[in-house]
């Protein structure tokens, strides 16, 4: 019940801060998101339904007594991916994501990209705590990691406004999560590594919003930004690295946790698929650092003191998480 609760109170919410600068693209975008959410959230209820009448409790701690009705488990479990899928902006649940990123505000699109999309991760970590593992619930998630990883980067290599670039991006980096949920329940490296990731991630890709508010939404703002604000480059090079996974960076430890949890249960060919996206990756963040030094061209940058502030404790955290992750794990 907290589960559907939890989601329908948080999308409204989401709904009228997307909205809010009550222009034509931000009532759009918000309309496709209470439109998409409506429906994922209907299918998740309808789902849960299920599990509802096959353990006679609303209760997540009673999913394992479903075990003698795998229909039952799989039928909600496939809802619940729905419902939540949609606020982690999996694939194929993501449309809502590039045009509500644009649409919104872009500190209400930073704010979308991570503690909405890293509530219903975690959501859907707790979920499958309980689901019994011959249900087939791991493959589900291993599909759809492979599939959100994969076309999440291939949509952002053509992108020219950086902003819809971070949504694709943001989609992205929600399949690598789910290489720590599909080994939950069987490896002790599953909650540390989600955890260690969702911070890694949430420090990173605010930073990332942060540099684009003071610089601008399209790929063209960001030329010459690192001769001519040369802290703001270096951080935003910083970020865009830690995305990639490049040590000793927040993402690298994060993903080579999520790495070693997919391969303890057997899940092998899911982190090379993973590792491959990462290689990917640095071909979509290159089309931001490029322009950022090349010559002949300085970019306008705003001077807003917050904003500083953020790119800074971001930075701070990016760097931190990665050199003093092997403290942190102890």
């Amino acid at each position: 019940m907290f589960l559907v609760l939890g989601t329908l109170l948080t999308g409204l919410a989401t709904f009228a801060l997307v909205a809010y600068p009550d222009t034509d693209p931000a009532t759009e975008a918000a309309m496709k998101f209470f439109v998409f959410a409506s429906v994922t959230g209907a299918i998740m209820i309808f789902g849960l339904s299920y599990w509802f009448g096959a353990a006679g409790s609303t209760l997540l701690a009673d999913l394992p007594g479903m075990d003698t009705m795998p229909m039952a488990v799989l039928l909600g479990f496939v809802a619940v991916v729905v419902g939540l899928g949609y606020k982690a902006s999996l694939v194929p649940f993501h449309f809502w994501a590039p045009d509500a990123y644009e649409g919104g505000p872009l500190s209400i699109a930073a704010y979308l990209s991570v503690v909405p999309k890293v509530g219903a991760l975690f959501a859907l970590a707790q979920v499958v705590r309980g689901l019994p593992p011959e249900s087939g619930w791991t493959v589900i998630i291993a599909g759809l990691a492979v599939l959100t990883m994969t076309y999440g980067y291939l949509a952002a290599l053509v992108q020219d406004n950086v902003i819809r670039l971070l949504a694709y991006s943001s989609i992205a980096q929600s399949g690598y999560f789910l290489l720590g949920i599909v080994a939950v329940g069987a490896s002790e490296l599953a909650l540390p590594s989600i955890i260690l990731f969702a911070a890694a991630y949430a420090a990173m890709n605010l930073g990332a919003f942060a540099v684009a508010a003071a610089t601008g939404r399209n790929l063209s703002d960001f030329g010459g930004l690192g001769r001519s604000r040369p802290l703001m480059g270096i951080a935003m090079v910083v970020f865009l690295l830690s995305l990639v996974g490049i040590p000793p960076l927040a993402g690298f430890v994060g993903k080579f946790l999520l790495f070693a949890a997919a391969i303890d249960v057997q899940f092998t060919w899911l982190a090379v698929v993973a590792i491959v996206n990462s290689v990917l990756s640095l071909a979509v963040y290159l089309r931001i650092v490029v322009p950022m030094y090349r010559q002949g061209e300085t970019a306008s940058v705003a001077s807003d003191t917050w904003l500083g502030i953020v790119v800074l404790l971001t930075l701070v955290a990016t760097l931190i998480l990665g050199l003093a992750a092997q403290f942190i794990l102890v």
